[in-house]
């Protein structure tokens, strides 16, 4: 494999984003133009997070020993995070493939919303989110955020699916960028699964032992979160690669891209191993 046959056809669609913009007010207005699906979604979930924020200090509940605000404020910077980054990537496909980016970012903001009102919910309840089947509406709850994940994985597959169909707008390391950190988010989102079959995302302990600071990862036994973690934020790292390599080295930004995405998907098949294996990514 070498940078030359990495190398695409030029694109003969007009792209949907202006050019780029080096204030992030720039940067929101383009992807609310582009994509007001996903852009009020996200905003959305900007002001769950400043609830959240103000209550923390306000609620001195703990759930698996963390403040019970925490966990909303973890998942709205998450999903903030997932659905500006996914409607901004999507919005360099060409015209024929924005029917099905339409289409995608509707069962993607649906989704958020009923994951982020199960988690908000059940915090003010002062109980867990995830893998709580004490009652039949924890229960109900739970699987209702299952049910939601799932059909944002499917949303996902056809993200990857336009993606790798259609050739996004850029240079040829920022277009593998985008293909390459869709389908390792995918990858990422799917290995979340281990953790609904185990019920639990500590290996080797129960939930809610000791952990980094701010982050929570057991420093005592395997955490399935790190892994999932990084694999899902590959959407933004490795696009962010793909354009950077670009800048500085385009004749070779597409081999380097291809050869950073593996490296990245090695950290994270490492990281997962060691969590499977009861091992803490750092022991304290």
């Amino acid at each position: 494999m070498n940078s030359s046959s990495l190398s695409l056809p030029p694109t003969f669609d007009l792209p949907q984003k202006t050019a780029p913009t080096s204030s992030i007010g720039g940067w929101l207005r383009i992807l609310h133009r582009v994509n007001p699906v996903l852009s009020w979604t996200g905003w959305l979930h900007v002001a769950l997070l400043g609830v959240a924020l103000v209550l923390l200090p306000l609620d001195a509940r703990l759930v698996t020993g963390a403040p019970v605000w925490l966990k909303p404020i973890k998942f709205c910077l998450s999903v903030l995070a997932f659905v500006w980054t996914l409607g901004w990537l999507l919005a360099d496909l060409p015209t024929p493939a924005q029917r099905g980016v339409r289409r995608v970012s509707r069962v993607v903001a649906v989704c958020m919303l009923v994951e982020i009102a199960c988690i908000v919910l059940q915090a003010a309840r002062g109980t867990a989110s995830h893998y709580n089947i004490a009652t039949p509406l924890n229960i109900l709850v739970f699987n209702l955020m299952g049910v939601a994940i799932m059909v944002n994985t499917g949303a996902t597959v056809a993200a990857v699916y336009l993606g790798w169909r259609y050739r996004p707008h850029g240079p040829a390391g920022y277009v593998w960028g985008v293909r390459l950190g869709l389908l390792l988010f995918l990858v990422g989102s799917v290995l979340g699964g281990m953790m609904i079959h185990l019920n639990q995302h500590t290996v080797g302990a129960p939930d809610g032992g000791p952990g980094l600071p701010g982050l929570g990862w057991s420093t005592r036994a395997g955490d399935l979160r790190i892994a999932h973690f990084l694999g899902m934020h590959a959407l933004q790292v490795v696009p962010l690669l793909g354009w950077w390599l670009s800048r500085r080295l385009p004749r070779r930004a597409a081999l380097l891209t291809w050869l950073g995405a593996l490296l990245y998907t090695g950290l994270v098949a490492f990281l997962f191993i060691q969590a499977l294996q009861g091992q803490p990514v750092l022991k304290l």
